[in-house]
């Protein structure tokens, strides 16, 4: 009974001042800081990590460098500057923070003294650096940049070209092969290499010279990673040697003297994904990240180790059923630290690298970034959960003493009611109970009826977390329920539910999609009469097939969705995606026909909303130009946005604003939640807010 009445008495005490917080916006997302990278001083005392914010009425952020001792406490702001620093590393000594900033030609590496001090630019390399690593000497930076090969490291000779290119008589793009672009981006030629810049000397020199990326690019941006031992004398790197590469996962790891000379590839025997290397501190072992199924992007992807001394390779977690994600050695070089997609959650395992055991250390709903105390006892790291922004925490590596260090959104989670996500498990025909986060509006009244929003995600092979994101607060905000389902295809419930949508694209996930909007209709507080849908990349995809599949929603919103499978497959730069999880291709596989929502136009009739970016060159945006022409011939009342300078993301402090606002919009008119905050026509026409 004590236990009731406490509980009681506690829900009596926080529901007024829940109640008392104002309603989530737009505005309030931009005001919530992100904060990033936390990595532990050489003696453990210390932590630094970056804090980026976003101003919306100007359309633009910036991120600056933060230090504090490890119990939050003497917390600094070390950097002030107009640009974005961040990347924050310690020196070897532990008096210096290395950083990146933008703040003169690009961005270069910077280093500031710990106790005070202006600081001092490192590099000047012509088109900037990423990735940077110093080594354990101090003495040397390894940085991956985007060079032609022609030029190598020198980045005056690349600066040429690229103003020649872009300021040339004559504006076009060359291809004699395929992967001509990728993502957001023309190649023109150029390759990613990893260069290596000697801070004594002040001299760079190419590590990976050739007609080859050097890292590669992977999906999703970044690149497949880059390690150099701790005595800074061996670089090894992931690339693809694959002629055909635009339609191979093949990744390779390769290791090289950072003194120069010939590459050697180690992993040669897998043709499937070998990536994101990492010595371990005793320079013996390298631990990556490997996939067993050549060409399938989504296949398993496991946590393995290459001994240097007896060249033997050997998978730490075969017996543990989902993705491994971020991962980092224990000083002791005697177990690794890792992330994954786990239900709906992001936890923190460790795995011992003799006995392969695998223990959970901590489950705090999203760990998005952490790193390891240098004595092994402690990891500091960012979390969030749906109703709470990501803020920097520190444990034990045993899973215990919890505390948060930093409050920079303590204002935003004070006067905002941010609001958490219940969990539910619906049964689907498709057989599965299909995982669903739900979030309910502000000042929720069970006695009410509010329209709901059902929200699809893309990759398709990925999963909502719960974590704080903005979609997740600014529609409950303006008084609806949001619906997060992670359908088949899905990370995080085993490798065998994530493969179940390959080549069944609209099959299992539109049962699965069907069956949580009819169970969700049945609860009491929900308006079945008000029930919208939106998606994002195969979201929108699966938005393009509910127009020509059900009548279910009163308004559908799209977002860079695939609507003609076969156009799709000859614009898109990845062709290992379509021709795996699709089929070979379309000329000789009907699931191209199959699975493609323009076949199905004549029965459209749900009011939609478009949105593409006119940049995305890994699903194009006349695949979105097509579905409104479609929408529009069939006389369904629909809207089109185009952001011309955006790609498969949008700009989140430039394009994402309109991107909120014109979804309140449309839900509005069709669904009758709370009015947008901003006319959408005015927002593009003054390309800035005017309430």
């Amino acid at each position: 009974m004590r236990k009731i009445s406490f509980l009681l008495l506690t829900l009596f005490i926080t529901f007024p001042i829940a109640a008392q917080k104002r309603a989530f916006t737009i505005d309030d997302l931009y005001k919530i800081k992100s904060v990033r990278e936390p990595h532990f001083s050489l003696d453990g005392k210390s932590i630094v990590f970056s804090v980026s914010e976003s101003y919306l009425k100007t359309g633009k952020s910036n991120s600056d460098i933060y230090l504090m001792k490890n119990d939050g406490s003497d917390l600094q702001r070390m950097t002030t500057h107009k640009a974005a620093d961040f990347h924050p590393r310690w020196s070897a000594d532990g008096r210096s923070l290395y950083f990146i900033s933008t703040r003169e030609d690009g961005a270069q590496m910077w280093s500031m003294p710990v106790n005070g001090g202006e600081a001092t630019k490192l590099t000047d390399f012509a088109l900037g650096i990423s990735d940077p690593a110093v080594t354990r000497d101090g003495k040397k930076l390894v940085f991956v940049a985007e060079v032609f090969p022609e030029c190598g490291a020198d980045g005056e000779c690349t600066e040429k070209l690229n103003d020649d290119i872009a300021n040339g008589p004559m504006r076009a793009h060359l291809a004699d092969r395929l992967f001509f672009r990728h993502w957001n981006i023309w190649k023109d030629g150029k390759r990613i290499h990893t260069l290596i810049y000697d801070l004594e000397r002040m001299e760079v020199d190419d590590l990976t010279p050739g007609d080859m990326d050097a890292p590669s690019m992977v999906t999703g941006g970044g690149t497949a990673g880059f390690t150099v031992t701790p005595d800074g004398a061996e670089l090894c790197y992931a690339a693809n040697p694959d002629s055909n590469d635009y339609e191979t996962t093949n990744k390779d790891l390769w290791i090289v003297s950072t003194s120069g000379g010939e590459a050697r590839n180690i992993t040669d025997e897998n043709e499937a994904y070998d990536a994101d290397p990492h010595y371990s501190p005793d320079g013996r072992t390298i631990a990556y990240l490997m996939q067993k199924v050549p060409t399938y992007e989504s296949d398993l992807i496991r946590l393995a180790i290459y001994d240097r001394q007896t060249k033997e390779k050997t998978v730490l977690t075969e017996s543990f059923d989902n993705w491994v994600g971020s991962f980092q050695w224990a000083p002791d070089s005697r177990s690794i630290y890792f992330t994954a997609d786990v239900q709906g959650h992001r936890p923190l395992y460790n795995v011992d690298i003799k006995s392969k055991k695998i223990r959970k250390i901590l489950d705090l709903q999203t760990i998005d970034s952490f790193d390891i105390s240098p004595d092994g006892k402690n990891v500091v790291l960012t979390r969030r959960s749906v109703g709470e922004p990501a803020e920097v925490w520190i444990a034990s590596t045993k899973g215990d003493n919890i505390k948060r260090l930093t409050t920079f959104n303590k204002k935003s989670e004070e006067d905002v009611d941010i609001r958490p996500a219940e969990e539910m498990w619906i049964a689907s025909p498709s057989g599965r109970k299909i995982h669903t986060f739900v979030v309910k509006p502000h000042n929720f009244d069970p006695a009410k009826k509010y329209p709901l929003i059902l929200n699809v995600h893309g990759g398709p092979q990925s999963q909502w977390t719960d974590g704080f994101r903005g979609d997740w607060q600014v529609y409950p905000g303006s008084g609806y329920i949001v619906a997060f389902p992670n359908p088949h295809g899905s990370t995080g419930y085993g490798q065998e539910f994530t493969h179940g949508i390959s080549k069944d694209w609209g099959g299992k996930v539109y049962q699965d999609v069907m069956a949580v909007t009819d169970s969700l209709a049945h609860i009491s507080w929900v308006d079945a009469d008000r029930m919208g849908a939106m998606g994002w990349s195969y979201g929108g995809y699966m938005m393009m097939w509910l127009e020509g599949h059900t009548d279910r929603f009163k308004a559908i919103v799209s977002m860079m969705g695939l609507y003609n499978i076969t156009s799709f497959y000859g614009t898109t730069e990845e062709l290992w995606f379509p021709q795996y999880d699709v089929g070979s291709n379309p000329w000789s596989d009907k699931a191209y026909e199959t699975w493609s929502p323009h076949r199905f136009t004549q029965n459209f009739k749900t009011p939609c909303l478009v949105i593409t970016g006119e940049k995305d060159f890994r699903v194009s945006y006349t695949q979105s130009l097509e579905f409104f022409t479609a929408l529009q011939k069939m006389g369904v009342p629909s809207r089109l946005i185009v952001f011309p300078n955006d790609g498969h993301w949008p700009s989140y402090v430039r394009s994402m604003p309109l991107y909120y606002n014109a979804h309140l919009d449309w839900f509005h008119k069709y669904l009758g939640g709370d009015p947008a905050p901003y006319d959408v026509k005015e927002m593009i026409r003054n390309q800035a807010f005017k309430e």
